[in-house]
């Protein structure tokens, strides 16, 4: 069986590195990689990270291109290697344009697709854009459906997909997740804060945050800091000029709020591990935070990850000023409401989600599907989950070889 893993960009590529690494170990499994580069430093950082070498790297990204140009790019380029390849599944992950448009060329081209973290909805068209469309392109190409929560299967059943093209794996989020933290890291910047001081990790990217959100997040971040002084906030800062302008303007000269370049993941996850609390509208971070016990506050209106909500390990609070600022302030100022939170039980897997998805593309299934009620009472679910993964196969970074490398 030939399988084509398609990704491009950093939170594709650490969702998907767990599952090309299982797929690699898989006997009768020809596994290829192509990258498309729609992220270009951030990915071969995750990629150094997994020691994935990429079989196809299509190299789309250029300086200022739209989402559309992106897409027209990867469709064009991406032909040919279906064509070289011939994949029985083509595998993509999440909401991307990378998701969206390699699944619609692999459909094109008469191979099956299969849908990595399936099912996320937030309902809302345009918000998060243009991740909401991304998906369900993805899922109207997919055959099959590797949902990561029930939550997720339960969305695609109201869609009337049908029930036995779909898989509850869990996140491969939590895979990756325990597998960078088994890495010592220095934070760089970061390693100045004294060990004393709380620290509160703020980030925001998305679209639908430019302009006045923004700001108002910004203005948030500076009340806050001026109300606990015993708090460093570390926003590391989106490249996109757009978040840029904004952020260095309105919070580059307080010494409370240290401005970083983005980390790398092995960078992240060590801030994530020594943080108190995570602001953020990233999708990726409502999944990881948890697994590490820190409260994560939403800055954005909607979500599509319900099931952090649900559980109480997330919370929505949009991008009026006034809100954040009460949100945080009752969690950094009363045990009570963040022990709530962080010691909430995290819905998003269990650390052996690139197992359930390879026993699914191979035909059978040796992992029972991911129920955050069969986690273990009592037990930390991060490390819980870490130490069985690791105690059954061993870690993750199993090199991956492949005989070339074509461009």
């Amino acid at each position: 069986m030939r399988v084509l893993s398609v990704f491009g960009t950093r939170p594709e590529a650490i969702k998907m590195a767990p599952v090309v690494l299982e797929l690699g170990r898989r006997a009768g499994i020809t596994s290829r990689v192509c990258v498309t580069g729609q992220h270009r430093q951030m990915l071969d950082e995750v990629l150094d990270l997994f020691a994935i070498v990429p079989d196809y790297d299509l190299d789309v990204m250029r300086p200022g291109q739209s989402p559309t140009a992106v897409a027209a790019e990867i469709l064009r380029r991406l032909e040919p290697v279906l064509v070289d390849e011939r994949p029985d599944w083509v595998l993509v992950q999440g909401d991307t344009t990378t998701a969206a448009t390699g699944a619609l060329a692999a459909f094109y081209s008469g191979a099956r697709v299969a849908h990595v973290e399936a099912g996320l909805r937030s309902h809302e068209q345009r918000s998060p854009f243009p991740e909401e469309v991304n998906r369900r392109i993805a899922g109207i190409t997919a055959d099959v459906h590797f949902a990561p929560t029930e939550a997720a299967r339960d969305n695609l059943l109201r869609e009337n997909v049908p029930s036995d093209s779909i898989f509850v794996t869990g996140n491969p989020v939590i895979d990756a997740l325990h597998y960078a933290r088994s890495f010592a890291s220095t934070l760089g910047p970061t390693a100045a804060i004294p060990e004393d001081r709380r620290v509160a990790v703020v980030t925001a990217h998305r679209r639908e945050s430019f302009g006045p959100p923004l700001e108002r997040i910004c203005d948030a971040v500076e009340e806050l800091a001026a109300r606990f002084p015993d708090v460093q906030f570390v926003f590391p800062v989106h490249p996109n000029p757009a978040v840029r302008a904004v952020v260095g303007r309105e919070l580059g000269a307080n010494p409370s709020v240290s401005l970083i370049e983005p980390l790398g993941y092995r960078e992240m996850v060590a801030l994530l591990d020594r943080c108190w609390l995570v602001l953020t509208d990233s999708g990726g971070l409502q999944e990881e935070a948890p697994s590490l016990g820190k409260p994560v506050l939403v800055l954005r209106d909607v979500t599509e990850r319900q099931e952090g909500i649900a559980a109480g390990t997330v919370r929505l609070v949009g991008t009026d000023t006034r809100r954040i600022v009460e949100e945080t302030t009752a969690l950094l100022s009363s045990p009570g409401e963040y022990a709530l939170m962080s010691q909430a039980v995290n819905p998003y897997g269990d650390g052996r989600a690139a197992e359930r998805i390879a026993d699914a593309l191979a035909g059978r299934t040796t992992v029972p599907s991911w129920d955050v009620r069969r986690r273990d009472e009592g037990a930390d679910p991060a490390l819980t989950s870490r130490s069985r993964h690791s105690a059954r196969q061993g870690p993750l970074g199993a090199r991956i070889a492949p005989p070339s490398l074509k461009r």
